[in-house]
């Protein structure tokens, strides 16, 4: 049984793979989450398109996410999502992406889709600076100092 665990470790650790294949998958990754989200806003403008525009933002999110887990290895991510500086925006992230789906495929709410994706938007970029050191102040500053 040990030798299990271990291949499932190596599997689900990033240092079983070399760091120019990691980098390499984490940009095919990353430029296909990019590509995704541009042409599901291409799609927003045909009939129907509120669908189409909702999954591929939606893919194209899951995809650039996806992406780390090629730099850090996916348990890792995994933890790291979870940590409690990063545990509300992924709650949200999360949701917002389930969220979309469901706007689009089963409540049929075209107002939703467009809500649920400007908020998957903003949940990933509030926990993509939170591996920014100061970031986070940074940004809670600048929109501070612009309401007062």
């Amino acid at each position: 049984m040990p030798d299990d665990t271990q291949d499932i470790a190596q599997v689900l650790d990033s240092s079983s793979l070399s760091f120019g294949t990691r980098v390499k998958w984490f940009a095919i990754c990353f430029v296909s989450g990019v590509v995704f989200s541009i042409l599901g806003s291409a799609l927003l403008w045909l009939p129907n398109g509120i669908k189409l525009f909702g999954v591929f933002y939606t893919l194209g999110n899951v995809a650039a996410l996806a992406s780390t887990c090629f730099l850090m290895g996916p348990l890792k991510q995994l933890k790291k999502m979870f940590e409690p500086t990063r545990l509300i925006a992924t709650i949200i992230m999360l949701l917002c992406l389930i969220c979309t789906l469901c706007a689009a495929f089963w409540w049929h709410k075209k107002g939703l889709v467009l809500l649920f994706c400007i908020l998957q938007f903003l949940a990933m970029t509030w926990y993509s600076i939170s591996y920014i050191p100061f970031a986070r102040d940074a940004v809670i500053k600048c929109f501070s100092s612009c309401l007062n």
